[in-house]
């Protein structure tokens, strides 16, 4: 049974200075929906979370909340809360005043007050915290606060903007278990705003992809990792190799070379496209066994597996597996047909691809630089 649609965006347009931010957003946001919007940093995404809030107002298009027009309803008096990056927390208020502001504010009487504080408490795992200073809280107890303060006036939707972000990485782990519990438990709409592909495959329901202001692809977590709908969404979600190729039929695909059987169909007759290869799905074998043959150039122990950079006429390859092949050997690559996605040419074309520069130096690097949010700098 499909759930109601609760929020609806039609023809959604943002300009800052100029900037087209957003360029004409359609998505729907069913009731007790998990929904991450993930892209990388200036895609539009707190934009979008923004114009649902009512802090930002679209140029042009409809916010639809169950069924009415919301544009001109100030935030205050939306079925909305949001809860940011910076925890905006009280620092004169104890946890217990902090989460009852709002209630306070709506002059509800005490014992109701002390009922539903209590109850929060216990659904951010925080009993016992009444009377402590925010400001001696751990960043995750501080977050879990922020949390409870927005759900205690029992939104219906509850915004979330990067709101791990300030998190070590053990404790942000544990925060996505605790947001999906939490999200289960109460039945509340959240949406959710991240630049982290594992953080959205792992928690949400829906997926929406955006890049320049555009939606991508909408889908499950599975689906958007299995099935990208472009060389954008398929670099930017895990790791992928990314090659031209050539349709010559359908479930025929030519690339590196070598014509490979495919589970694809409907292009047509010597199309070009973009073909996907998951580092995962890439079984090592025997040079005269492969389908490829490769020159190793890396090899990175990960733990689970080795990360493995083959060569192959001058492409670098990506390959995950638990057998270890040494630096400088031959290998051979076999790819059976449900590991190969083709997809139609787009923008994204030959933007991404191989592992020439990879690096995972590189990789942190580019994290640390989007956490630096360039749409809150042109709102501000």
């Amino acid at each position: 049974m499909e759930k109601n649609k609760l929020i609806e965006l039609k023809g959604i347009c943002k300009e800052f200075d100029g900037e087209q931010i957003l360029k004409s957003i359609d998505l729907d946001i069913h009731d007790k929906e998990f929904v991450t919007l993930l892209g990388p940093s200036g895609c539009g995404k707190t934009t979008t979370l923004r114009i649902i809030s009512g802090f930002v107002s679209p140029d042009s298009g409809d916010v639809i909340f169950d069924g009415k027009k919301i544009n001109d309803v100030p935030p205050y008096k939306r079925l909305v809360n949001t809860v940011f990056q910076k925890y905006a927390l009280f620092p004169h208020l104890n946890v217990y005043e902090n989460i009852a502001f709002g209630l306070r504010v709506k002059k509800i009487p005490d014992a109701e007050i002390r009922t539903r504080v209590k109850e929060m408490l216990a659904l951010v795992n925080l009993r016992g915290f009444e009377r402590k200073n925010v400001n001696v809280l751990s960043g995750g107890q501080q977050q879990r606060v922020a949390i409870a303060r927005a759900l205690i006036n029992e939104p219906k939707v509850l915004l979330l903007d990067e709101p791990l972000g300030a998190l070590d990485l053990k404790l942000r782990k544990d925060m996505q278990n605790e947001l999906k519990n939490i999200q289960a438990k109460t039945g509340i709409t959240f949406i959710y705003v991240t630049h982290d592909q594992e953080e959205a495959l792992s928690m949400s329901d829906t997926v929406v992809v955006m890049a320049d202001g555009k939606i991508q692809q909408i889908g499950t977590p599975t689906d958007i990792y299995n099935e990208p709908i472009n060389a954008f969404v398929a670099d930017f979600i895990g790791e992928s190799n990314i090659l031209d190729g050539v349709m010559i039929s359908d479930y025929k695909a030519k690339f590196a070379g070598h014509t490979f059987e495919c589970l694809d169909k409907g292009f047509a007759p010597m199309e070009k496209v973009d073909i996907v290869v998951r580092p995962e799905d890439v079984d090592v074998v025997a040079p005269e066994k492969g389908m490829l043959q490769g020159v190793v150039t890396g090899v990175t122990f990960k733990g689970v597996h080795w990360e493995i950079i083959v060569d192959i006429q001058g492409f670098k390859w990506m390959i995950q597996t638990t057998d270890y092949s040494a630096p400088d050997t031959t290998i051979g690559l076999y790819i059976e047909p449900d590991a190969i996605h083709v997809m139609k040419k787009s923008e994204y074309s030959n933007m991404f691809g191989d592992y020439s520069s990879f690096s995972d130096e590189f990789d942190e690097l580019s994290d640390v630089e989007s956490v630096e949010d360039e749409e809150e700098a042109k709102e501000e």
